[in-house]
């Protein structure tokens, strides 16, 4: 038999310029969710927007650039996508974000036979209220819609988004390359210490809430007077309120060191080289920074938000805090130092949980539902 054949359609345009091998490097994830489904046994084609017609194979996943320079609608655009899709012999539609719903169902409508459509959610947010009886007529044509967190799914069912028989699923929204290493080597390459170290990434931004986690490192102080934090980051507009956080606390002064923007590859060590790994975010799609975190071993003291409750099994490992709450981060923060699992522990769950294999069976076993109910109901 052959291959579930899987079209993942991502509507964002490529930057102008650039291929698909440099915008596989700029959108690594792009790569990384196609391989996901690649490596459990899927034939994955990929159709990216674009402004120039491009193929290329690589790892087993089929990329397509779609060219989409003269489409100027949305029916123009499904045309265009319908082309490329028409001698393909696709099994299943995977849709890239629930705010491109109308660009899908325009694809969908330009097909000469239906296809299953299974909606990957990416940080959506339900539409604003003028736009909903749209976006419900559009996923009306989704047969599934996927969160990392069913959680997530609750605002758009609140809002009467999906149908009735539309399956809703739960898969994390992508995983990481990353391994463990030797803590030691790592401390030396990059010059991070600490007892407990700790380690932030992410941008100094209100959604992430710094000035919390100061506070949190703050009050944990005085129970762990070993502890630094290491800040790296790339957009930062709350570094003059951050900077002067720091410089106004005698606590924090010396004890949290900003590293500013470090590159991709560089995050890996500094992970190897960390205690803990702790966030403050008020909503994540995933959080692929927490989950590279773990992928690494390291122990995450995270909010209380469904992305990080399914990241972290609802606490198997690591702790969670609420949102925007000083106190209860340095207790969790205290309780992650002096009980906090092994890095090999931390691992295993990803390994189980996260890992490409986990998360490509469930998109293995998410594509086969979508066929076989599309087959059942259409025999």
């Amino acid at each position: 038999m052959a291959a579930l054949h899987v079209a993942q359609l991502n509507f964002l345009p490529a930057p102008e310029g650039l291929g698909i091998e440099a915008l596989l490097e700029r959108w690594p994830s792009l790569a990384d969710i196609a391989e996901l489904a690649a490596g459990a046994g899927v034939r994955v084609s990929v159709l990216q927007a674009a402004s120039h017609a491009e193929h290329l194979t690589r790892n087993g996943v089929d990329y397509r650039f779609v060219d989409l320079a003269e489409a100027r609608s949305a029916e123009a655009l499904g045309r265009r996508f319908a082309e490329v899709l028409a001698d393909m012999d696709v099994d299943v539609l995977h849709a890239h974000g629930l705010g491109f719903a109308e660009e899908a169902a325009a694809v969908a409508s330009q097909l000469p036979s239906a296809l299953p459509i299974l909606f990957q959610d990416h940080a959506d947010r339900v539409p604003r209220w003028w736009r909903r009886p749209r976006h419900r007529r559009c996923f009306a044509k989704a047969s599934g819609v996927a969160f990392t967190s069913l959680d997530q799914a609750q605002p758009f069912v609140a809002a009467g988004m999906f149908g009735p028989t539309t399956r809703l699923f739960a898969i994390p929204e992508s995983s990481s390359r990353f391994t463990p290493g030797n803590r030691s080597r790592a401390r030396a390459a990059t010059g991070l210490y600490g007892d407990p170290c700790v380690l932030w990434v992410g941008r100094l931004s209100r959604g992430k809430d710094p000035l919390t986690v100061f506070e949190g490192i703050a009050l944990a102080a005085s129970r762990l007077p070993g502890l630094q934090l290491w800040c790296a980051f790339g957009a930062a507009p709350m570094l003059a309120e951050v900077r002067a956080r720091i410089a106004d606390d005698p606590r924090l002064a010396g004890r949290v060191h900003l590293l500013g923007e470090v590159p991709h590859v560089q995050v890996e060590t500094l992970l190897r080289a960390a205690d803990l790994f702790v966030s403050g975010s008020r909503a994540e799609g995933s959080g692929y920074a927490a989950m590279e975190a773990i992928a690494c071993g390291v122990t995450p003291v995270l909010t209380d938000i469904p992305a990080f409750r399914a990241l972290t099994g609802g606490r198997r490992i690591g702790q969670l805090w609420p949102c925007g709450d000083a106190k209860r981060l340095a207790d969790a923060l205290f309780l992650a130092a002096t009980g906090q699992a092994s890095p090999q522990q931390v691992r295993a769950h990803f390994d189980a949980t996260l890992s490409f294999q986990a998360v490509g069976r469930l998109w293995a076993d998410a594509y086969s539902q979508m066929r076989d109910g599309w087959r059942r109901r259409a025999a």
